[in-house]
């Protein structure tokens, strides 16, 4: 068979994918390996051996991400492909996962052709991408990408208080090989769209060009804790009444500034938590994105704004510690096209787009050119159990990323 005529095997993707979402399963056919915790050492042992078992060269840098290297013909900078396998707490089985898997079943498909590429070809998976258990997101990926200093890293503490550096080490992937062990020609992620646009248009292939800025603040309200029946509305220092206010104010900021801002209050904790006590402290945390850094930089002054007439208003103390801050990223227009041809070629209903969640490849960006591989996610649900996407369309993606692999694995420059 000619390398123009490959197809993967979506068969034996999806026992990949199955056997994966085993490991820290949960109901509903979800699965939950927070990030560094025993789930997510068992997930990385099978990637592992999977990787082993196919005759990859496998390192472990000093942040736990994980690569396996594919020889090529010549010593050039190699095409990497991957995700992450970590998962929130609720997780569905495609997320990350599918870049990770699609990208191993590239290399079998490769190995069972007998095809050699002149470059390398790397698959690997990021350390805490989903940022559910240690903030920022994409943590391992920034550090790789040289946008978070190592040795700060490793001291980021975990929600359940753990420092990451120690949980490496306990979970056996604090790795040997340096940072940026490997300078790629180029990433490209293959993903589930994690959104509606594919599903709702039924297309199979999106091309990514482009991926929204993110600004995460974490807000700490400190009020007066009193009786809920006998202080006068009027003489009240309501941190849940505050907190309530910012959640309904970047709703609000959404509607002004249009269809590209994006808000989301996900997390709110009161103290004393109690129905007949007005709350003392608040803290809740505030998602902001937008393709446009200009505008993201203005939902950001406006939100401060706020929170300033809010404080005064409710003799309340308001302050905020940023999480994580990203700038939009437009992704390579050479990658970009060269997955439309591919698509096209293949005979793929697709469209252009743009990413509205954080991935590995908008850091990889700063690095090497790169591009991102979508298809649909059903009823756009994700980050939820009832993740799902097609058989078809999991083999549509895989036998995309398939050939714009194999292309520029042949590029000599």
């Amino acid at each position: 068979m000619s390398a123009g005529n490959l197809r993967i095997n979506a068969e034996r993707l999806q026992c990949r994918l199955q056997a994966l979402a085993d490991i820290g399963a949960i109901d509903g056919g979800g699965c939950c390996r927070l990030a560094l915790t025993d789930d997510d050492r068992r997930g990385r042992d099978q990637v592992v051996a999977w990787m082993r078992e196919l005759g990859l060269q496998v390192q472990v840098d000093a942040i736990g991400n994980v690569f396996g290297l594919r020889a090529g013909l010549r010593d050039l900078p190699p095409v990497m492909s991957g995700s992450h396998i970590d998962t929130v707490r609720t997780g569905g089985r495609f997320d990350g996962n599918l870049g990770v898997l699609g990208a191993l079943e590239v290399v079998q498909t490769l190995n069972d052709a007998g095809v050699q590429t002149e470059r390398p070809l790397v698959v690997a998976f990021f350390t805490n991408e989903e940022g559910a258990r240690f903030a920022p997101d994409m943590l391992g990926s920034l550090v790789y990408a040289g946008g978070l200093p190592l040795a700060q890293a490793l001291e980021v503490r975990a929600i359940d208080g753990a420092r990451l550096g120690d949980e490496l080490v306990r979970i056996g992937y604090a790795g040997a090989a340096p940072i940026g062990v490997y300078q790629p020609h180029a990433f490209v992620e293959l993903h589930v769209e994690q959104g509606p646009v594919l599903d709702a248009e039924g297309i199979t292939i999106g091309a990514v060009e482009d991926l929204q800025g993110i600004s995460w603040q974490e807000l700490s309200i400190t009020g007066q804790s009193n009786h809920a029946g006998t202080t006068p509305m009027r003489l009240r220092h309501d941190a849940g009444y505050a907190a309530a206010a910012v959640s309904h104010f970047v709703r609000g900021l959404t509607r002004d500034m249009g269809a590209g801002q994006v808000a989301t209050v996900g997390k709110i904790d009161l103290h004393p938590n109690l129905i007949n006590v007005i709350a003392a402290r608040a803290k809740l945390t505030v998602d902001l994105r937008n393709t446009d850094e200009a505008l993201l930089q203005q939902a950001e002054a406006r939100l401060a704004e706020f929170l300033e007439t809010l404080a005064r208003d409710e003799g309340v103390e308001i302050t905020s510690r940023r999480l994580a801050r990203f700038e939009p990223v437009c992704f390579d227009a050479a990658v970009v096209q060269q997955i439309e041809r591919v698509t096209q070629r293949l005979g793929y209903p697709q469209r252009r787009m743009t990413s509205g969640a954080g991935h590995d490849a908008q850091m990889l960006a700063r690095i090497c050119p790169s591009a991102m591989i979508f298809v649909p996610s059903t009823k756009g649900i994700s980050h939820n159990p009832a993740e799902h996407t097609a058989e078809a369309d999991i083999a549509a993606g895989g036998n995309v990323l398939l050939h714009t692999l194999l292309e520029l694995a042949q590029q000599e420059n």
